[in-house]
């Protein structure tokens, strides 16, 4: 009986949507995972309590060797970095042109979109702040500019018409690693990308959270409350008075508070938050705005 090839991997990947790749390479008798490589811990919360990032958690609950480097071009002397492949998922730098040639089979990427379209750090917020109608993963052989190289598998998933980050981010990381295996188990064939349908997405800052009743719809502010809450956050002005939207809806219902936005559209905010204050419904807050203020 002919026994299958076990493949030599060093993962590269930090936050949530990361582990279900590693997980799965672990898992697979066919790989063994030698070496993880994470971003530094940093500090997280109000009280700034330094915190390991999700796929740090899962290598060292299996006992797979940690690497956490500042700047992985510089450091990588200070590991083994021999493999038959390296797999990175959401790590979080660009790798240089060196690193990228130790891997004797291929260094591997999965990324939450169908590239060419949403090449970059963001692609599941972007996907639904621009309100497209699919979206999906891709395995690509990586290049060194970012999000080039040829394209080794993909496939398409409809975006829900409620989708939020968090529901979409979960079945996109589980698609990514399924499909993951599937490539790296077969002779690889990769396929330029199209270089005419090409969009960029940057890493998001705290200020494209911000939204403006004034000068936005309400379809423009509730993709971004789908699209940005957690991270990073939506904030507006109501009756002068700043708040986090936590959770909206363009037609009415339940507890919501109905604000009048660009167009003559109407959003329906089912959750929101002051400054320094616990969630609350839309009539919640709307009760305690008009008591605070006479």
């Amino acid at each position: 009986m002919k026994m299958s090839q076990l493949y030599s991997v060093v993962f590269a990947g930090t936050p949530a949507f990361a582990v279900p790749s590693l997980e799965a390479l672990v898992k697979d008798p066919s790989f063994d995972v030698t070496l993880v490589i994470s971003q530094p811990d940093r500090p997280v919360g109000r009280k700034k309590i330094s915190t390991a990032p999700p796929v740090k958690e899962y290598a060292t609950k299996h006992n797979i060797p940690m690497f956490q480097p500042e700047d992985i071009n510089t450091q990588h002397g200070e590991v083994d970095f021999t493999c038959d492949f390296l797999v990175v998922a959401a790590f979080g730098q660009i790798f240089s042109p060196d690193i990228l040639m130790i891997p004797t089979i291929a260094p591997i990427n999965v990324h939450a979109s169908i590239l060419p379209r949403w090449r970059g750090a963001s692609p599941i917020h972007h996907a639904l702040l621009a309100g497209d109608e699919q979206t999906g993963v891709t395995i690509q052989k990586m290049a060194p500019e970012l999000d080039t190289g040829d394209i080794l598998a993909q496939e398409s998933t409809f975006i829900e018409e409620r989708e939020t980050f968090a529901s979409l981010h979960d079945r996109l990381a589980k698609m990514g690693a399924n499909l993951l295996l599937e490539t790296l188990k077969k002779p690889l064939s990769p396929t330029p990308q199209n270089e005419e349908d090409v969009s960029i997405c940057t890493k998001l800052t705290r200020g494209e959270g911000d939204v403006d009743l004034q000068t936005m719809t309400a379809e423009e502010i509730d993709r971004h409350v789908r699209a940005l809450v957690p991270w990073p956050g939506v904030r507006c002005s109501i009756e002068r008075s700043e708040v986090k939207l936590l959770e909206t809806a363009l037609e009415e219902g339940g507890n919501a508070l109905a604000l009048p936005c660009a167009k003559g559209t109407t959003l329906f905010v089912h959750s929101l938050q002051s400054p320094g204050k616990k969630p609350v419904s839309g009539t919640q807050w709307k009760l305690g705005h008009r008591s605070e203020n006479g």
